[in-house]
């Protein structure tokens, strides 16, 4: 072996170390990009574990972990909740949504070994004794299943919470880690509901875990669309070189839903969708999509680069012009009458929170100046999509008569980040025949058909990365208070702005988001 691959081996070993409990398999080549990343000695406490986020989509994320062999054998499940269970009702609730939600095939033998690790604690949040015998039942599991002291605490639960969690958790020791061992905790989003809000909940949660001890979930972050747009950019020739002002005339941000709020009225009124989605998801799309080549793929590498995307944002001077929210209304979907956002159950008759919104923005730099950037996102639209759209220039000269090119669009690149992963590129070709007519038509790469493995979910990603210690795609706080700085003058004018619009259910929104676009010349894609 070279003495510069035994260095590289050395220092792997190192990274490693620090990231676990100080054990490193010197079996393991990190070279060998056959070898998956597979957990240490570790486990997972879910508070909020009888909601839906939990059942739907933490418990079957680690049930396919373990069925991919990427959680250690004693892998410790620990939920906690106000229901009066006992250990093998918990269970029992687990193996229901594994049943029911897991992705991958059900293997007893898989289930039975991660069974051993689960355990349950009944209790409020206010409830001393229960956090102590959340502490004791660390320390048991610790023992029996051999975790090294390793816990990541799940804080499932909403947001007027956190504060209290994370104390408890520093009152009763738990936030502690043992010499050589570490302790992290995962938040779910929305961070704060403004800057200041923000600011104040990263100072509780620093002041019990370190800033690289946080691990703030964007769920988009974890879908392999979302990773590809680096690959796409970063990895070939083909696109970077036109991925400016020079060759783009807008960006097209849309994260669009067909369903209402279902029975989520407690938590989705008073936040609204320019909150709840522009705010983390699109915002941090439109990172990625802006972001600069980072020096390398890990975590302040790619913190430093979005930051600068995000300190060049301006937002529109003209908020009436550039800005929509809007509310769904009663009509038709999906062949069924729908009822409007105001007449949904546990909503007030004035409410004035948006279920729709449009913001236009522009990034002051040298790569993007001048080019817009419209993001939208609403419920109850024409469908479930969410894509990113960079529309070219047209060619500055066409030696075609205009009739050729009627029915000629803008070239294209549209990334499908859901619900079909994949790539598409639309530009001009003739059509056949004996005249010179020109069409538009599309190259397709989609996920499902050009690999056989299916994309694991964005949860068994970044649940495996929370127990890796690897940040690279989790928001940090500089990020979570760049995007609030963003968002604040937009949720300040529209406070002062009246009632919002309204669009029928099932259409792809308001009037006024259409005649945004045309102030400037341009129109939405169809999804």
């Amino acid at each position: 072996m070279s003495e510069n691959g035994s260095q590289s081996r050395s220092r792997h070993r190192t990274r490693q170390q620090s990231h676990g409990s100080g054990w490193a398999n010197p079996l393991r080549d990190p070279l060998d990009r056959r070898l998956p990343r597979i957990a240490g000695p570790s486990g997972l406490v879910i508070f909020g574990v009888t909601g839906d986020l939990a059942r739907k989509k933490l418990m079957p994320a680690i049930y396919d972990l373990a069925n991919r062999g990427l959680l250690p054998p004693g892998f410790s499940l620990i939920g906690f909740a106000r229901r009066e269970w006992q250990d093998q009702d918990f269970a029992a609730e687990v193996h229901q949504a594994v049943r029911d939600h897991a992705r991958t095939p059900f293997r007893e033998e898989v289930w039975r070994q991660l069974s051993q690790g689960m355990r349950f604690v009944q209790g409020d949040f206010g409830d001393n004794a229960a956090f102590e015998q959340l502490k004791a039942t660390v320390e048991d599991l610790d023992k029996a299943q051999g975790t090294g002291g390793n816990f990541a605490f799940y804080l499932s639960v909403p947001p007027k919470f956190f504060p209290e969690v994370v104390q408890q958790l520093k009152d009763h020791g738990l936030s502690d880690a043992p010499k050589g061992s570490w302790r992290r905790a995962v938040i779910e989003k929305p961070f704060g509901h403004d800057l200041e809000s923000a600011r104040d909940l990263n100072e509780i949660v620093h002041e019990v875990f370190a800033p690289d001890e946080v691990f703030r979930i964007d769920h988009y972050l974890g879908k392999e669309t979302v990773q590809n747009i680096l690959a796409l950019r970063f990895a070939n020739t083909l696109f970077e070189p036109i991925w400016n002002r020079s060759y783009v005339d807008h960006v097209q941000i849309t994260m669009a839903e067909d369903i209402g709020i279902g029975g989520r009225a407690g938590y989705y009124d008073g936040i609204g969708a320019a909150r709840d989605v522009i705010q983390n998801h699109l915002l941090q799309l439109l990172a990625l999509t802006a972001m600069e080549e980072p020096a390398s793929f890990d975590a302040a590498s790619l913190v430093t680069e979005k930051l600068k995307v995000f300190k060049a944002v301006k937002v529109p001077a003209d908020l009436a012009g550039y800005t929509v929210r809007a509310q769904y209304a009663a009509d038709w979907q999906g062949g069924e009458k729908v009822l409007g956002y105001l007449q949904e159950e546990g909503i007030a008759s004035d409410s004035r929170t948006d279920t729709y919104a449009a913001i236009k923005l522009e990034i002051d730099n040298r790569r993007w100046a001048g080019v817009p950037f419209y993001l939208r996102t609403g419920k109850r639209l024409g469908r479930r999509v969410t894509e990113i759209a960079i529309v070219f220039q047209r060619a500055p000269h066409s030696p075609f008569d205009s009739s050729a090119t009627a029915e000629l669009g803008e070239n294209a690149l549209v990334i499908r980040v859901q619900p079909d992963e994949g790539v598409t590129v639309r530009f001009g070709s003739k059509v056949p025949g004996t005249s010179m007519e020109l069409r538009d038509v599309t190259m397709d790469f989609a996920y499902g058909e050009s690999f056989t493995e299916s994309s694991p979910e964005a949860y068994e990603r970044l649940i495996l990365d929370v127990l890796l210690g690897d940040a690279n795609l989790f928001p940090r706080t500089e990020e979570v208070e760049e995007s609030w700085r963003i968002l604040d003058p937009i949720e300040e004018f529209w406070d002062r702005s009246g009632r919002p619009a309204q669009y029928p259910a099932g259409t792809w929104g308001p009037a006024e988001a259409d005649g945004m676009l045309a102030r400037d010349g341009r129109s939405w894609r169809r999804p």
